[in-house]
């Protein structure tokens, strides 16, 4: 009977653990959960295992590892400037598109990044790490802040990456094991709207897309020490809002970029470019994925052009691997997420677009309101679609999806969730929410 009960036990922490969300995009980078019995119903008074307040403010998404869950903050101000909106008439403050922290006070001059550790289970804070900021600070649209970029974890470190360019691995009892800053090393990190791109993980190397207005480069990382494995620049001016994608093309792996001039795929050896799609882009940010054998990559900006490419190519592939292209229709900041042949995205406010993998037709499309930055999420035989005022929508998935619920915060959304454990992690500007049981 003790055995029996010590199987159990066992059991059910490797189920708890068994789906981690190590990536903004979760475990596959895809933004799809394998889990069941996932949440379809809450409020700020129902459904809510726990709630824990952040210091600082920020908008990147957070991560699952063990028995932890991860953010990035920031305290203090930075240089921030009104850029435009997404909602282009009306009123997009009542339309809930507002300032991060929704007001003017933003703290003191003296910045500080920080990495936040919570208990899986009760949210009491575990650790914090304390990292201030370097040198000068860039600019950034008053919708994000210099925390913007996401961390990532192999589940021995995480790696938390700041859009002054510097970049910290912390052991998971929060002990720092290296950091470096790129900034200082290669030149500030200017792009219009501030740095956003997150760093990306395979294996023993850290991946960072540097594109950026005055210097524009790949970089590669050792996930142990921080070396520089190699460096790849790209033209002056190329710049991209994205995060790196890791593919295996024939058994070797390739880095994929989404950039202001086009699709490209790299070795991960070398970081050299063995193919590309010309295609000039003003903003770059939905990051692509990879799904059956194909890579789906929305481009951003207004009315985004999106398409199926097959890896593996040499040179201007183009004519030869781009199994299908729709000239627009993506939005302009989410990324897109694949769910059981199907695609789904949500337009910047509100519209829901149901497209088929296999080749690119639009077979569904409804106005469900709101206003989104946030990347969907998937599971469960459910979509969750997360708006900047609060709401969010749970759609069931299929060829003709219908609405289940809408649940609202008292929050701002603009952090894409995570899945882990039967939960859905959502961060709003300073607090972290785990909804389920």
């Amino acid at each position: 009977m003790r055995m029996a009960l010590t199987l159990l036990l066992f059991a059910s922490l490797v189920t708890l653990h068994a789906d981690d969300w190590p990536h903004w995009r979760g475990p596959a980078t895809s933004g799809v959960s394998s889990e069941r019995g996932l949440p379809e119903r809450w409020s700020d008074t129902e459904n809510l295992a726990w709630k824990a307040k952040l210091d600082g403010l920020g908008i990147s998404s957070p991560i699952v590892s063990g028995d932890l869950v991860f953010v990035t903050a920031q305290l203090g101000n930075g240089d921030v400037r009104p850029g435009p909106r997404l909602m282009q008439s009306g009123n997009a403050v009542e339309a809930g598109e507002r300032p991060l922290g929704a007001g003017p006070a933003r703290g003191s001059g003296q910045v500080t990044f920080l990495v936040s550790a919570f208990s899986r289970l009760s949210g009491r804070p575990a650790w914090r790490f304390e990292l201030p900021a370097e040198g000068p600070l860039p600019s950034v649209h008053e919708k994000h802040n210099l925390a913007s970029p996401s961390p990532v974890t192999d589940g021995q470190r995480v790696y938390a990456w700041f859009a002054t360019g510097q970049i910290a691995a912390i052991d998971l009892t929060g002990k720092l094991v290296w950091q470096a800053n790129l900034g200082a090393k290669y030149g500030t990190f200017e792009i219009n709207w501030g740095h956003g791109s997150s760093p990306t993980v395979h294996g023993d190397t850290l991946i960072l897309i540097c594109y950026h207005e005055t210097q524009s480069y790949l970089l590669a990382l050792d996930t142990r020490t921080g070396a520089v494995r190699w460096k790849v620049d790209a033209d002056r001016g190329v710049t991209s809002y994205s995060t790196p994608l890791v593919v295996e093309a024939g058994g070797k792996p390739e880095v994929i970029v989404n950039s202001s001039i086009g699709v490209s795929g790299h070795d991960l050896a070398t970081g050299a470019r063995l193919w590309h799609i010309a295609e000039d882009n003003r903003f770059p940010i939905p990051m692509p994925l990879f799904q059956n054998g194909l890579i789906y990559a929305s481009r951003g900006y207004r009315s985004s052009p999106f398409m199926a490419v097959k890896p593996g190519g040499r040179g201007n592939v183009a004519a030869s691997h781009v199994a299908w292209r729709a000239p627009s229709g993506a939005p302009y900041v989410s990324s897109l997420v694949y769910y059981d042949k199907l695609i789904y995205m949500v337009g910047d406010v509100g519209v829901l677009t149901v497209v088929d993998a296999a080749t690119g037709e639009r077979i569904h499309q409804e106005r469900t309101g709101g206003i989104f930055s946030a990347s969907p999420v998937a599971g469960d035989g459910k979509v969750y679609l997360l708006s900047e005022d609060g709401e969010t929508i749970v759609v069931a998935a299929g060829r003709t999806p219908r609405i289940l619920a809408r649940n609202r915060l008292a929050a701002r959304q603009l952090a894409s969730p995570a899945i882990a454990g039967g939960r859905l992690y959502i961060r709003s500007d300073d607090a972290l929410y785990a909804i389920g049981k």
